[in-house]
């Protein structure tokens, strides 16, 4: 007997098993990678076969036997913290993919970025697209990635901008606190449903119903 695919709860662990959300028009694939137990996302049209990788973050030839033989058209990387693109010249030399990255954060990344971006551009995965957010606050030019499946609920990629428990650190920047708090409040959950899949830079996954309720505590302690 075949062994038995398990189900997408988004828990992964560095040297573990990664997981796939498979949806009616997009694969998701999720891997956990050291040192610092990033993320990275697969994301593989169904229909087209064209993939793009969100954050090279470690781990090269980890990224790469996810990939596999497809390769990717484009590596996205959500902001400039070093965690996020310690694979990234790697992934880049080996697939001569597309690098995309907030234009107020590209110079902080030492490989080029090919395709800056910023509110409201749209990153092409075939028919398919990803809407980029920017979230101003972690970093100056944070990026999320919206996918609006038309057939369910939005997916939502957020680096580390959010995750289940509240915003990203902002290392005790009120300023930043408060732009990073504005941006998610109403580019986020003021915006999309409950529903919505939340894919972190780290962790485990959350959706915006199960943070909702949590928005004013996160004011209130001020991170």
């Amino acid at each position: 007997m075949g062994e038995r695919m398990t189900e997408y709860d988004g828990k992964v662990r560095v040297g573990g098993a990664v997981q796939t959300h498979e949806l009616a028009k997009l694969m998701i694939t999720k891997v956990a990678v050291g040192p610092m137990d990033n993320n990275a996302y697969l994301l593989r049209n169904r229909q087209t076969d064209e993939q793009v990788l969100i954050d090279a973050a470690n781990e090269a030839d980890t990224l790469l036997t996810v990939i596999g033989s497809g390769g990717i058209t484009r590596v996205i990387t959500t902001h400039q913290h070093g965690d996020h693109w310690q694979a990234l010249a790697e992934i880049v030399a080996r697939t001569g993919a597309i690098t995309v990255a907030g234009r107020d954060d590209a110079d902080g990344i030492p490989v080029p970025t090919d395709e800056p971006v910023g509110d409201g551009d749209r990153i092409q995965l075939g028919e398919l697209s990803l809407e980029v957010i920017q979230l101003v606050g972690h970093t100056p030019g944070s990026i999320a990635l919206l996918y609006d499946d038309p057939t369910g609920a939005p997916h939502l990629f957020t680096g580390d901008s959010l995750f289940p428990g509240g915003v990203g650190n902002t290392r005790g920047n009120k300023k930043n606190f408060e732009s990073l708090i504005h941006d998610v409040e109403t580019k986020l959950f003021d915006r999309l449903p409950d529903e919505t899949w939340v894919y972190p830079g780290h962790g485990a996954d959350t959706t915006l119903g199960a943070e909702r309720a949590s928005l004013p505590e996160w004011r209130a302690r001020g991170w």
